[in-house]
């Protein structure tokens, strides 16, 4: 990865600025220099893009057209995908179709790819009490502390020493936050409500945490009594058939969150996975089965289904404990 500002193009303003004055693209407009983005076609007033200001400061655009001949020229992607507030659009849009016009680079290959904003319960965009904007590192600490207090409140930290109790409310803080704010459609705003994002009940983060915990406990479970062995799937009962199901669902999930830049569909995988993965434990036997043939094939299924739900948990950027 490559972290950058936006000082780090500055260096190119200048020479891309004569660059679009020779090929024709800038006006003269009051004293400031603009590159017209306006469409025939289009449905809502696109207005010039500002690459210098009546008072000779360098605008925004003229930033971002910099970055993106920066990121051409260092990295020659394939695409280019601009993860900023949907508030943002109609900036991007000028921008995007100013570089195609310089020629710099394609504008049906830059994306933006909008997103909502977190809201107080007034409805608008979550602020400290103070009426500032809350800084990241805050908004983790608070989740953190709150997770330790819901992991003591429900007995899940019990044993541990002050490094795992940290640890573990780390992990499950994080997760509550990312799934919040992942499991919404990408361009929605949301409510931020900490008491539900924190329920290990429910579609939140905690919840599928403690599902994967559960999973590698009945495993353990399994090996400690000396009958963890997996064999051929056969399906019996009815929960063993949606549990089946849902593992095959996964690459669709995958497929739709790419095409669509739309990480809410893996969440709603995953949710829907460890209920029924929670459905399948409550009516099968499994560790206590008689039946070696169906003991082997439990295991296997349920053993599919922790692999596949840590892999949702990772590629949604959380991570498990390995115990709760």
């Amino acid at each position: 990865d490559l972290w950058k500002g936006e000082a780090d193009a500055d260096a190119l303003i200048g020479e891309m600025v004569a660059d679009l004055e020779g090929k024709g693209l800038v006006e003269n407009s009051d004293g400031a220099k603009i590159i017209r983005v306006a469409r025939d076609d289009d449905k809502k007033t696109v207005p010039p893009i500002i690459l210098v200001n009546s008072e000779g400061a360098v605008g925004y655009h003229a930033t971002d057209m910099a970055t993106i001949l920066d990121r051409r020229r260092s990295l020659d992607p394939a695409r280019m995908l601009y993860v900023v507030d949907n508030r943002q659009a109609l900036h991007f849009e000028q921008v995007f179709r100013a570089v195609d016009l310089a020629g710099y680079f394609e504008e049906s290959k830059l994306e933006h790819l909008g997103f909502g904003t977190m809201n107080g319960k007034d409805g608008k965009p979550f602020k400290t009490r103070e009426g500032g904007v809350l800084k990241l590192r805050d908004l983790i600490d608070m989740v953190e502390e709150r997770a330790a207090s819901r992991l003591a409140e429900n007995g899940f930290s019990d044993g541990y020493g002050a490094a795992q109790a940290k640890d573990v409310a780390s992990k499950v803080g994080v997760a509550a936050l990312k799934f919040a704010d992942l499991s919404n459609p990408r361009t929605t705003d949301y409510v931020f409500d900490l008491d539900r994002f924190m329920a290990f009940e429910g579609k939140t983060g905690p919840y599928l945490l403690y599902a994967s915990v559960r999973v590698r406990s009945v495993i353990e479970k399994a090996k400690g009594a000396g009958v963890f062995e997996t064999g051929p799937i056969s399906i019996s009962a009815p929960e063993e058939r949606d549990l089946a199901l849902m593992l095959l669902q996964f690459g669709e999930a995958v497929k739709l969150a790419v095409d669509k830049r739309a990480p809410h569909f893996l969440c709603e995988h995953a949710f829907s996975l460890a209920q029924a993965f929670s459905r399948f434990y409550a009516a099968c036997r499994i560790v206590d089965e008689s039946d070696r043939a169906a003991r082997a094939s439990r295991i296997a299924l349920l053993d599919a289904a922790g692999r596949q739900l840590d892999c949702v948990i990772s590629l949604l950027g959380m991570s498990a404990p390995q115990k709760m």
